[in-house]
């Protein structure tokens, strides 16, 4: 009977004990069922950024009896949404592709031919992302001042870039340093170019610097985020902390393109 007894309690142990093998496979099939964090967790946010409205609400000033395209820093609107622009196209990450993907921000790239080189795949990425492209001239000379066919070829000639590269010829123009005259929107508008976007506020590499005004973004605020640098935060990190400073002021992030 005692050895019945010690056979019996052998196999028993036999059977609840689990081979080490067997329970890392069954640890990592827990893990695949784990649902996976939400994106806005990955970019250091406390919640999604609030979608802008269906039907944007904007009044836009224009320019009666000059025919030429109207300067914004800011669009007239109710709605709590500001505009994110990103400048030159120096940004190489492909992470803020994946930044710009997986929270949806409908950001508008001002492309300069001489700064995004050989460097365009990148912008079609964003593009297929929900990211906009606009005109930011051939080479980023100060226009104002230069005579119409300087200008002219600078707009219309990186609108041809842009057509040639996306398949559209961009609506908004930013001048380089912000710095246009008359002779600026004269060939801006012979371009195609319906507005010319300058900035309220812009995002340096730890927080917002304003030219003038008060120091704190409006809805319709447009804000310029400046290239990465050798010495500053990744365009990433730098959005991210905008975003979380949008959130804590209840706004959100519009399309520009919608509201101009």
């Amino acid at each position: 009977m005692t050895a019945v007894l010690l056979i019996l309690a052998a196999l028993t142990g036999c059977a609840q004990s689990v081979d080490p093998i067997e329970r890392l496979g069954r640890k990592a099939a827990a893990r695949v069922h784990e649902p996976a964090p939400a994106p806005y967790l990955r970019w250091g946010l406390t919640a999604p950024p609030a979608p802008a409205p269906t039907h944007p609400a904007r009044v836009l000033p224009g320019s009666p009896g000059t025919g030429l395209p109207p300067v914004l820093d800011h669009v007239p609107t109710t709605d709590r949404v500001v505009f994110l622009t990103y400048d030159d196209g120096a940004e190489r990450d492909p992470r803020f592709v994946d930044m710009v993907r997986e929270l949806r921000l409908p950001v508008s790239m001002f492309l300069t031919d001489s700064v995004v080189g050989p460097g365009y795949a990148q912008f079609a990425r964003l593009q297929s992302v929900g990211a906009s492209i606009q005109n930011h001239t051939l080479d980023h000379p100060v226009l104002r001042g230069l005579p119409y066919a300087g200008q002219r070829a600078e707009i219309c000639g990186q609108q041809d870039k842009l057509r040639s590269r996306f398949g559209l010829r961009p609506r908004l123009f930013r001048p380089p340093y912000g710095a246009y005259d008359a002779t600026t929107r004269r060939a801006a508008a012979d371009c195609g170019i319906t507005a010319l976007v300058r900035w309220r506020a812009a995002m340096g590499p730890t927080q917002l610097a304003y030219p003038y005004g008060p120091h704190r973004l409006s809805p319709g605020d447009i804000v310029a985020v400046a290239p990465d640098e050798p010495t500053g935060s990744a365009l990433r990190e730098r959005t991210a902390r905008l975003l979380r400073g949008l959130q804590r002021q209840g706004l959100t992030v519009g399309r520009l393109e919608d509201y101009v």
